[in-house]
């Protein structure tokens, strides 16, 4: 769990949205803020990113990143979510990856959900680039049966 010093200031809107758009527009996308209630909205031919953001909150990041991930899935766009061209995202300040990664990455992966963080000093770094993790026993969607089991259905 991370906490962030008092002296850090950090808003969503001052740094962590800013940083994001700058690193997306770098790379071709043209982009736009609070569009139909998305923090974040990202077009580049026929691809789109819909992406909520948290900043650093006062609170344990954990309770701020179930709050985002509700906010995202109610405000996908119906129309939007079979497409595949449109992607999802979760764009959070280092420091909030573990509890970012708390979604399996099998959940994700169905919903094309991507994770972003955003350092203090601007740097994007997309999490799903990162190798996988291993999975822990809540992880176990990720997991396919019988892994690790013999057939009996005890360890190996």
């Amino acid at each position: 769990m991370a906490f962030w010093p008092p002296e850090v200031e950090w808003h969503e809107r001052d740094v962590v949205v800013p940083a994001f758009r700058r690193w997306l527009e770098t790379q071709g996308w043209e982009t736009e803020t609070e569009t139909g209630f998305v923090d974040v909205v990202a077009h580049r031919g026929n691809e789109t990113i819909y992406a909520e953001v948290k900043g650093r909150t006062k609170s344990r990041p954990g309770a701020g990143l179930d709050t985002l991930y509700g906010q995202l899935l109610r405000r996908m766009p119906v129309e939007e979510v079979g497409d595949p061209n449109a992607r999802f995202a979760v764009v959070i300040p280092t420091g909030a990856e573990a509890a970012a990664l708390r979604v399996p990455r099998r959940v994700r992966d169905l919903l094309r959900i991507d994770i972003y963080a955003v350092s203090d000093d601007g740097q994007v770094e997309k999490l799903a680039d990162r190798a996988p993790l291993l999975p822990s026993s809540k992880d176990s969607i990720d997991q396919p049966p019988h892994v690790g089991m013999n057939t009996a259905g005890s360890q190996r």
